[in-house]
């Protein structure tokens, strides 16, 4: 009874304001509509809520601006039924609805032309329109969907159960966390970033490692921004005056300088233009204007469903056309739709407009394309630019490995595809930009599909307003001939030393001849490297091993290497010190054929053979055969010997012979 003589006297009171001021609602109405006089004198009640511990996946906390496949209303509703028939046909909606008024709804619904198809009732009771606040907060853990539940700091427990509903509605996971929050003091980026005001900690006894780690521990959001309240109004929510409208973009009112609160929503807008978003660099702040005092300008208070904004309308047409404005700048490609409430008892007010009396159920489908490394301001000179991105079906099907792509714009041209490829790493692709120049200016996104038909850019406005960098100044070097790595050659020791031979032209070159000018003094071998002629892509490089030969002479002894390629001639100096001398020469009256060269498990030699001997680079004896015309070489390592045959007479010849 006492309860209905509340409600008497609520209704008696609200009549006496129409009847007797029109123009001017008294103070208190938003009191009205958030607490009742009896529930602010009541303590609050969270009989239906239950702690649990967190995720043991990985939680990812899905931004409004995401994917959506449905919106969650309440009936009675808190919005205009016009309102609901332009929902119906973005996505789908869910009417929580008690079952006694289910069919006034799908009367009150039909008559205003709603996509009845397009629409499911689930039959639960509720205490208010409000479900933005106590709605259920939608994550994947890892790949699966899942419901956060808190404390709702209000006295309804038919409110604080709505996440309960949900989760039998769809069967999927709830986790209860143990925090007083809401959703209208609530927004997140979808890639760990979120966002509230100063009462989400004193709704918490000031607890603010507990909060931090909670947020973190259950929804994946870190860092957590937790700002002043700038309005300083009795609802301390953000909705009421900021927005994400991108993982880079936030909206934050303005009110006039003149304004006792203007330093205040300064001192936020500062916060988050110093402040890096999750690509690492700072936020892009939208300022809406908002004329303060008694004018209704709730625009910050939209919903972002799919590629649709519904913004609330004020009472001041100039104020309207420019908060429409605003959105249309931060938010090329979307239909900005401006929404009028009418109905007297239901009006938008400041502190309580559109978002907060919706929320949008993420598409349990959706294809995720998460580019973190995002490229931006002046980039350090490279070839090319390596854009990553992980891509992710929640679907579960196959990803189209073709449609996975940068599209990327060079100094203002059209725009050029490059395909991603596998990395390796989880759900990682890789593609390149190339063929800019020093300065060039570069705008780029990726875009992904899988196999369920659905497709998804980052950034979502695509090359309406694509990630852009600048190329630091460079000054290509076009070099006219090959690159060698040494300049010369020096052997100190018996070692061997090995070179590369690289194209770092701007076309294919033809390597003809590697060639030693003495060939008793050096050995060169490109076997590894393939057989002349050879033809080096762009980029391409060859690997050449030289070996010293055991010289008789005393001091340096100078020769060189020449290398001949359809473009150029160059050769590279070779310095052999006498301290490698071993005392293994050669005399070149005797006459033998050593072969095959490479050797492999047998050396063959024809002649009139006294004894062989076989040396490595060192000068030191592996080997000692008399009176052999086939030597078994199985047991020497891959390398260069020196084998020295000598005939009957005392004649000896010594020859170079690798070992492969």
């Amino acid at each position: 009874m006492k309860k209905i003589l509340l409600s008497l006297v609520a209704f008696a009171l609200v009549l006496s304001i129409k009847v007797n001021a029109q123009e001017q609602k008294t103070p208190d109405w938003k009191r009205w509509h958030y607490l009742s006089e009896e529930e602010m004198h009541s303590p609050v009640r969270n009989e239906n809520f239950v702690e649990t511990d967190p995720p043991t996946g990985t939680p990812r906390f899905v931004a409004e601006f995401e994917p959506m496949q449905g919106v969650m209303i309440r009936y009675p509703l808190g919005i205009p039924t016009n309102l609901v028939a332009q929902l119906s046909n973005n996505c789908h909606v869910y009417c929580v609805v008690s079952s006694s008024s289910q069919s006034s709804a799908q009367s009150d619904f039909q008559n205003a032309g709603v996509n009845m198809s397009n629409v499911s009732f689930v039959n639960a009771p509720s205490d208010s329109y409000w479900i933005r606040d106590y709605g259920p907060w939608y994550i994947f853990e890892d790949r699966n969907p899942a419901i956060v539940d808190n404390r709702y700091n209000r006295n309804r427990p038919n409110d604080d159960n709505m996440s309960q509903v949900f989760a039998t509605y769809w069967n999927i996971p709830m986790y209860g966390m143990n925090l007083t929050h809401t959703g209208g003091n609530m927004m997140e980026d979808g890639r760990g970033h979120g966002v509230s005001d100063e009462l989400v900690f004193q709704e918490n006894n000031n607890n603010e490692t507990n909060v931090r780690n909670k947020m973190r521990d259950y929804l994946g959001i870190d860092p957590y921004h937790v700002t002043i309240d700038p309005q300083g109004d009795y609802i301390a929510h953000v909705d009421c005056w900021g927005k994400y409208l991108a993982p880079d973009k936030i909206l934050i009112a303005q009110l006039p300088s003149s304004n006792s609160q203007y330093a205040l929503y300064e001192q936020v807008a500062n916060y988050f233009a110093t402040t890096n978003c999750c690509w690492g660099y700072p936020y892009h702040v939208y300022r809406v204007q908002e004329p303060g005092g008694s004018t209704l300008a709730p625009y910050t208070n939209s919903l972002i469903l799919n590629k649709t904004v519904y913004v609330p309308m004020g009472s001041n047409s100039n104020y309207n056309q420019q908060a429409i404005a605003v959105y249309q700048e931060a938010m090329p490609g979307y239909d900005i739709v401006g929404v009028t409430n009418n109905d007297w008892y239901t009006s938008w007010e400041n502190t309580d407009a559109l978002h907060c009396r919706t929320r949008g159920v993420m598409d349990f489908n959706m294809l995720f394309v998460d580019h973190r490394d995002v490229k931006f301001g002046v980039q350090e000179w490279q070839d090319s630019i390596a854009i990553t991105s992980k891509f992710i079906a929640y679907s579960g099907q196959d990803l189209k490995q073709d449609s996975l792509l940068v599209y990327y714009s060079i100094d203002g041209g059209a725009y050029q595809v490059a395909h991603m490829t596998a990395t390796g790493e989880p759900d990682e692709y890789v593609g390149y930009i190339k063929g800019y120049q020093g300065e060039s200016e570069i705008d780029y996104y990726v875009f992904g599909a899988d196999e369920s038909g659905r497709r998804y850019t980052q950034p979502v406005f695509a090359e309406l307003d694509p990630h852009h960098f600048t190329m630091e100044a460079h000054t290509p070097i076009t070099p006219t001939e090959p690159t060698i790595s040494v300049d010369e050659i020096v052997f100190e020791e018996i070692t061997n030393v090995t070179f590369t031979i690289s194209n770092n032209t701007a076309n294919p070159f033809t390597i003809n001849s590697i060639e030693a000018l003495d060939e008793y003094l050096i050995v060169v071998d490109y076997s590894y490297a393939g057989t002349l002629p050879a033809t080096l892509a762009v980029g391409e490089s060859w690997e050449v091993t030289v070996y010293p030969y055991l010289p008789v002479l005393k001091g340096y002894y100078e020769t060189s290497i020449e290398i001949v390629t359809d473009i150029a001639t160059q050769t590279i100096p070779v310095k052999i010190n006498e301290s490698i001398y071993t005392g293994v020469g050669e005399n070149n009256a005797a006459s033998f054929e050593v072969y095959p060269n490479p050797m492999n498990n047998t050396l063959y030699i024809n002649g009139d053979v006294q004894d062989v001997t076989i040396f490595n680079t060192v000068g030191q004896q592996v080997l000692f055969v008399e009176n052999a015309n086939e030597i078994n070489v199985e047991d020497l390592s891959e390398g260069l010997y020196f084998v020295r045959v000598s005939d009957k007479r005392g004649n000896n010849v010594v020859k170079k012979i690798l070992k492969h």
